[in-house]
C-alpha cells in the first residue's frame, strides 16, 4: 500500500485573500486563483488530503488535543495519574486549571478546526467538478468525516458537556457549513449550541458512512464513520445508538485485536485493530504524542509529561500495560505508547468499540452482539489480566483508563460520567475544564460571546 504524504496546501488564505490587491496584476508562483484551485477533480482530491494534513496537524490529532485531555482530566480521585514537567506555559495552565484567553495552543487548535472547516466546505461546495460518481461520493463521504471530526474536537473542548435528556442550549462554537465568502456582508456569527453542534456532527457522520466505500487505504472509509458516529454518541449519552454502530464495526468491519497489546502502537502501518489512523512520514507530518510522550533516545523532550504510580496501581502485576513504561535519565515514568517518532496516530481502535458496547449494553440492559463482562474481559485477558465474573459501570470506566490511557479521552470521560477531580475543586460542569474563546477571535467576531469564568 502506498505512503500517504499530506499535504498541507493552505488553501484556504488563498481563497480568504482572493478578493484583496486587485490593482496588482501579477498572480504569486505560490499562490493560485479559487477557481484554478477547485476546476478539476485532480486539485479537489489534492484539498481533500490536504485536509488530512490539517487533520494531522499538531493542534488538532496530531497530539495537542489527545494532551489537552490528559491535563485537564489531571487531578482524579485525589491524586495525580501525570506530573507536567514541562516548560510550555500553554500546557502549564491546562494542568493547572488557569487558562487564560491569549493561550497560543486554545488559539491555534480553533484556527487549525477552521481552516479544515473551511476545506472541507470547499470541497463540498465544488463537487460538480467531480465526473465520476463514485469518486464524487467517496469525496463527499471524506469531507463530511473530517468536517464532523473537527467540530467534534471543537465542541469538546469549547463547549460544556452534552447532557442527555436535557435542552442543552449551552453555547458551543460557530456551524460554518459553505466556503463562500460575501465580503459586503456582516462576517460576523454567533456560536451555535451544543446541542446544534452535536446534531450536525451526526448530520455528516450518518452522510459520511452512505457515501464512503467499505474499503479506502489509509483514508476513512465507512467503518471509521461508524466508528466515531459510536464515540459521538457515547459522548452525548445516546447509549443505544452507541451500541448498534460499535456492534457493527465489531460484526461487520473485519478487525481483531491485536494478540500482543504492545504491538498495537508505534507502528508503521495499520494494525489489525486499527479503524482508523493518521499516518507519518519523516518527510511530513506531526507526531506530538511522541514529542510530549516520550524520552528524548526515542525523538521526544526527555519527558514532559511523567506517569505516576497512581496510575500504574490501576492495574494488576500479571497485566502488561503495567509495565509498558519507559524511564528518562530522571528515573521518570513515561509511557511507552508513542516512541516512535514516525509512527501511526491509532486514532480508533478496536478495542474502544468494545468498551462502548460493553458500557452501553450494561446501560441499555442488553447483551447485543456480546454480554458486556464477555466484551471488558476479551480487552483485559489480551494484556493478562484476569477475567472478571460479572462488571459494574465502575468497571468498565476503569477499564478504559486503563486500555485507552493518553489516547485523548480523560477529562471527556470525567465530563459524560459527571465525575470530580480532585477532592472536589472541579467538578464535571466546571468552567475550568472548557476551553475559553480566544482572545483574538473575540476582538475580531463581535457576535462571539466568551464562556464563564474568562471574563
Amino acid at each position: 500500500m502506498k505512503n500517504i504524504k499530506y499535504l498541507l496546501l493552505g488553501l484556504s488564505v488563498v481563497f480568504l485573500m482572493n478578493s484583496c490587491d486587485k490593482e496588482l496584476d501579477i498572480d504569486p508562483a505560490q499562490s493560485i486563483s479559487t477557481d484554478k484551485a477547485v476546476s478539476t477533480p485532480e486539485n479537489i482530491q489534492n484539498i481533500l488530503v490536504g485536509s488530512y494534513g490539517l487533520l494531522l496537524d499538531s493542534y488538532m490529532l496530531g497530539g495537542r488535543t489527545q494532551i489537552y485531555a490528559d491535563l485537564l482530566g489531571n487531578n482524579v480521585s485525589s491524586s495525580n495519574y501525570v506530573n507536567w514537567y514541562g516548560t510550555y506555559s500553554q500546557l502549564r495552565q491546562m494542568n493547572g486549571k488557569t487558562i487564560t484567553s491569549d493561550n497560543s495552543y486554545v488559539e491555534n487548535t480553533w484556527a487549525t478546526a477552521y481552516k479544515l472547516i473551511f476545506q472541507t466546505n470547499t470541497i463540498i461546495d465544488n463537487l460538480a467538478v467531480v465526473t465520476d460518481a463514485s469518486d464524487k461520493a467517496r469525496i463527499e463521504g471524506e469531507a463530511k468525516f473530517l468536517r464532523a471530526f473537527s467540530y467534534y474536537e471543537l465542541v469538546k473542548l469549547y463547549g460544556k458537556t452534552y447532557e442527555a435528556g436535557k435542552t442543552n442550549t449551552q453555547l458551543a462554537v460557530p456551524i460554518m457549513l459553505s466556503s463562500k465568502v460575501d465580503f459586503t456582508k456582516d462576517l460576523n456569527v454567533a456560536r451555535n449550541t451544543v446541542e446544534e453542534v452535536y446534531s450536525q456532527i451526526i448530520k455528516d457522520l450518518t452522510e459520511a458512512v452512505s457515501k464512503l466505500p467499505t474499503s479506502n487505504s489509509y483514508y476513512a472509509d465507512k467503518n471509521a464513520a461508524k466508528a466515531l458516529l459510536a464515540r459521538v454518541y457515547l459522548q452525548k449519552g445516546d447509549t443505544k445508538n452507541a451500541r448498534d454502530f460499535a456492534n457493527d464495526v465489531i460484526e461487520n468491519g473485519g478487525y481483531s485485536l491485536v494478540s500482543d497489546y504492545t504491538k498495537a502502537f508505534n507502528t508503521n502501518e495499520n494494525t489489525s485493530e486499527d479503524v482508523f489512523a493518521l499516518h507519518i512520514t519523516s518527510q511530513s507530518g506531526f507526531n506530538d504524542l511522541n514529542l510530549f510522550y516520550a524520552d528524548d533516545i526515542y525523538g521526544g523532550r526527555g519527558g514532559d509529561i511523567a506517569v505516576r504510580s497512581s496510575y500504574t496501581a490501576l492495574f494488576e502485576s500479571a497485566d502488561v500495560r503495567r509495565s509498558f513504561f519507559h524511564f528518562n535519565i530522571y528515573d521518570d515514568r513515561l509511557t511507552s505508547k508513542f516512541i516512535n517518532q514516525f509512527g501511526n496516530i491509532h486514532v480508533v481502535r478496536l478495542a474502544e468499540m468494545y468498551l462502548i458496547r460493553a458500557e452501553a449494553n450494561l446501560k441499555e440492559g442488553t447483551s447485543i452482539g456480546a454480554t458486556p463482562s464477555d466484551d471488558v474481559n476479551l480487552v483485559r485477558t489480551r494484556s493478562g489480566a484476569s477475567t472478571l465474573s460479572s462488571v459494574t459501570l465502575n468497571d468498565i470506566l476503569l477499564e478504559r483508563r486503563r486500555e485507552l490511557g493518553f489516547e485523548g479521552f480523560l477529562v471527556h470521560d470525567i465530563k459524560r460520567t459527571k465525575g470530580v477531580l480532585g477532592t472536589g475543586s472541579w467538578t464535571w460542569d466546571s468552567d475550568k475544564l472548557v476551553f475559553p474563546i480566544p482572545l483574538r477571535e473575540m476582538q475580531v467576531n463581535t457576535k462571539l460571546v466568551q464562556n464563564p469564568g474568562y471574563n
